[in-house]
C-alpha cells in the first residue's frame, strides 16, 4: 500500500512540475533573470506549493505517526553551517545555469534532450563525490 501511495505521490509531483513549467529550462532562468526579461509566473508555482505544505506540515503535528506506518523522520538540526551554505551555494549555481534542480531534471529525462540528460549525469557526479568533500571540509580547522 506504501508503495502504491508512494507511486502517486512521485507520479503526481512529476506532472505538477510538468504542467508548471518547472521543466523549462528557460522558464526557470527568465524567474531568475530579475534584471532582465524577468518571468514572474514561478511565483505562483512556489506559492501554490507552500500552501498544500503547511496544511500538510499542521496535519501531521496532530498525528502520533504516520497514515502509512513506521515513524516519523527526526527534525533536521536548526543551525546554519558551512555544509548547508556550500550545498545551498551549489544548488543555486546549478539551478541558475542550467535551469533544473533535481525533481524537475529526473521528470525531464524522457522528453528533455542530450543536455538534461548531461545535466542528470552531472548531478549524480556531484552527489557521488559530495560526501569525500563533506568528509574534507569537515577536518580543517575553521576560521573566524
Amino acid at each position: 500500500m506504501r508503495n502504491l501511495f508512494a507511486f502517486f505521490a512521485g507520479g503526481l509531483f512529476g506532472a505538477g512540475l510538468f504542467i508548471s513549467g518547472m521543466t523549462d529550462t528557460s522558464k526557470v532562468q527568465g524567474w531568475l533573470d530579475v534584471f532582465g526579461d524577468w518571468d514572474p509566473t514561478l511565483a505562483f508555482v512556489m506559492g501554490g506549493a507552500m500552501i498544500p505544505m503547511a496544511i500538510a506540515w499542521i496535519l501531521r503535528n496532530r498525528r502520533s505517526t504516520p497514515a502509512l506506518g513506521g515513524s516519523f523522520p527526526p527534525a533536521p538540526p536548526q543551525r546554519i553551517d558551512r555544509n548547508l551554505i556550500l550545498g545551498s551555494v551549489m544548488f543555486g549555481f546549478g539551478w541558475g545555469l542550467a535551469g533544473l534542480c533535481p525533481g524537475p531534471s529526473v521528470a525531464s529525462l524522457s522528453y528533455g534532450g542530450v543536455g538534461h540528460w548531461v545535466f542528470f549525469l552531472a548531478m549524480l557526479a556531484g552527489m557521488a563525490v559530495t560526501p569525500a568533500v563533506r568528509r574534507m571540509l569537515d577536518r580543517q580547522p575553521a576560521t573566524a
